[in-house]
């Protein structure tokens, strides 16, 4: 049996949970999250828990076994405490702002590259090379934060472009490195 799955979701205090039709729906002070649960996991509410059940032992619901719970524990924790991911910013000259509700970022290019704020996602800048994406749903969180990266990914050789703040990147030497080791 999937470990993961059989684990309970406690339900913190400030945090409904319920379950129509198949569909999940936790609700608490940082939002409301909904998530289709597939029919053949069962999702029951035990006081102030949360529990997942398979009907056997077949590989797919093996699968989704350990994948429902997860989604419903991230629900109910993004609905209580919210996700945040910290980015940082390295180069000479390359710096970001918020404008309104606009990401503003300086990457070297002959332009300034804007990311407008999506609905679930709050951006705050309080560095010049500093961002941090937070908002209730995990997924929702990663992706944009992702898409941020994207625009100017860290380069192996001086380390420039957008980072993950627990992201190690992995240096090379450069071309004048090797002469000397011949």
């Amino acid at each position: 049996m999937s470990r993961i799955g059989r684990k309970p979701i406690t339900i913190p205090a400030g945090v409904e949970f319920k379950l129509d039709n198949g569909v999940a729906t936790a609700k608490g002070p940082k939002g409301t999250l909904t998530q289709k649960v597939h029919p053949n996991m069962t999702v029951t509410v035990e006081g102030n828990e949360i529990l997942v059940t398979r009907p056997n032992d077949e590989k797919e619901n093996r699968s989704l076994h350990g994948l429902t719970r997860t989604l419903i524990s991230n629900m109910v924790q993004g609905v209580a405490t919210g996700f945040s991911k910290e980015l940082e910013v390295n180069g000479v000259g390359y710096r970001v702002a918020k404008q309104g509700k606009d990401l503003v970022m300086n990457l070297g290019f002959s332009h300034q590259v804007i990311m407008s704020e999506i609905d679930g996602i709050s951006i705050e800048v309080p560095g010049p090379n500093k961002i941090i994406i937070s908002g209730p749903d995990k997924q929702l969180v990663g992706q944009f934060a992702a898409e941020v990266r994207e625009k100017r990914p860290p380069e192996p050789y001086k380390g420039k472009g957008i980072k993950y703040a627990t992201e190690h990147i992995r240096r090379k030497e450069g071309k004048t490195g090797a002469k000397g080791k011949k």
